[in-house]
């Protein structure tokens, strides 16, 4: 997949106001917007590209209120350092359009011990034919 770049404008009328915030803007969404999030099997995509990023078999209750995840996918996401908050926290975009997914903390389950702590409204679920 190309690398996906789009001018502001462009963005602004892909995207819905909130995901435009989240994504382009580094939002963070309020949580327990989206506790209803799919369970059955199926792909998490990029809502700016429609990258693949997480399988839902991957996918956790955290109790945090935000969909949470193990582990990406392969070359899915990229990282880099966040500071808004004072102090340094991973912040996770996706690989291809550089979208804002969320931030991953070292708290979560096995196999990875990794929480992949994403907005709901920066990814799109896409049922697995069949299930």
């Amino acid at each position: 997949m190309d690398k996906v770049t789009k001018s502001d404008a462009e963005w602004r009328a892909q995207l819905s106001d909130l995901a435009y915030k989240v994504t382009r803007q580094h939002g963070t969404e309020r949580a327990g917007t989206h506790d209803n999030f799919p369970k059955q099997a199926g792909t998490f995509l990029c809502v700016g590209c429609g990258l693949p990023l997480f399988d839902a078999a991957a996918k956790y209750d955290s109790g945090t209120g935000w969909p949470s995840f193990f582990q990406p996918l392969e070359n899915a996401v990229g990282s880099s350092t966040d500071w808004k908050l004072i102090y340094p926290r991973t912040e996770i975009h996706c690989a291809n359009c550089g979208g804002h997914l969320g931030h991953v903390f070292d708290d979560g389950p096995a196999p990875t011990g990794q929480r992949y702590c994403m907005n709901g409204v920066a990814m799109k679920f896409v049922p697995k034919a069949g299930a």
